[in-house]
């Protein structure tokens, strides 16, 4: 279980997000079976990325230039009174939390962090409370993802899984090309596509 004060600061996080949104969609053609998925334009100055497990899980993260705030919602952790979860909240977060789709998902954990100052949650959970499990993929190890990623797609797009050399250029947030590409899913051809997705979450790409 990882504790909101050990996540990485903004910037890396958002790589993070985008690394990890980048990979499942080169592994997963259709974006409604994706894990994790990234939108680089939410709304003027702000990007958005989600991870849904299909099971009623979900973690949503709004990035603003100037700050970020995190909605988890795990099915399996006791649910609190909003108000109290979001206790202290910025305003300039509240639209997102209180809003849509934040709001039909449900909230079990809220975070955030504005300008340089460190991250803050409204009310800590119990200390025997299983709960921040889904941020655990954001310890910043690529080896993290890849080790998820082979469970998840059960080898179906590379045998040998995600090469860790690649991950971590991901991680990095080095321009991805078609050879990385081909090193995470050798039989890629819809290039189009991909380039598509890729430009929808705002990496960089150069596949000429």
């Amino acid at each position: 279980m990882q504790h909101p004060s050990q996540l990485p600061d903004r910037s890396k996080l958002q790589k993070i997000c985008k690394a990890i949104s980048v990979m499942d969609a080169i592994q997963c053609p259709a974006w409604e079976y994706r894990y994790y998925s990234y939108q680089a334009i939410w709304g003027p100055g702000e990007e958005f990325f989600e991870m849904r497990d299909g099971c009623g899980d979900h973690l949503l993260i709004l990035f603003q230039e100037d700050g970020c705030v995190i909605n988890g919602f795990e099915k399996a952790q006791a649910t609190h009174l909003k108000t109290e979860l979001t206790t202290n909240l910025p305003a300039v977060f509240q639209e997102f939390i209180f809003g849509e789709p934040v709001s039909s998902i449900g909230t079990t954990f809220c975070i955030w962090q504005t300008g340089k100052s460190p991250w803050q949650i409204g009310k800590e959970m119990p200390a025997d409370n299983q709960g921040y499990e889904l941020l655990e993929i954001f310890d910043g190890n690529p080896q993290t993802y890849v080790d998820w990623a082979c469970d998840y797609f059960e080898d179906e797009v590379n045998k040998d899984g995600i090469p860790i050399p690649v991950a971590s250029m991901l991680y990095q947030g080095e321009i991805l090309t078609r050879d990385m590409v081909l090193r995470i899913d050798a039989s890629m051809d819809d290039w189009n596509r991909l380039s598509k997705d890729l430009r929808e979450i705002g990496y960089p790409i150069a596949f000429d």
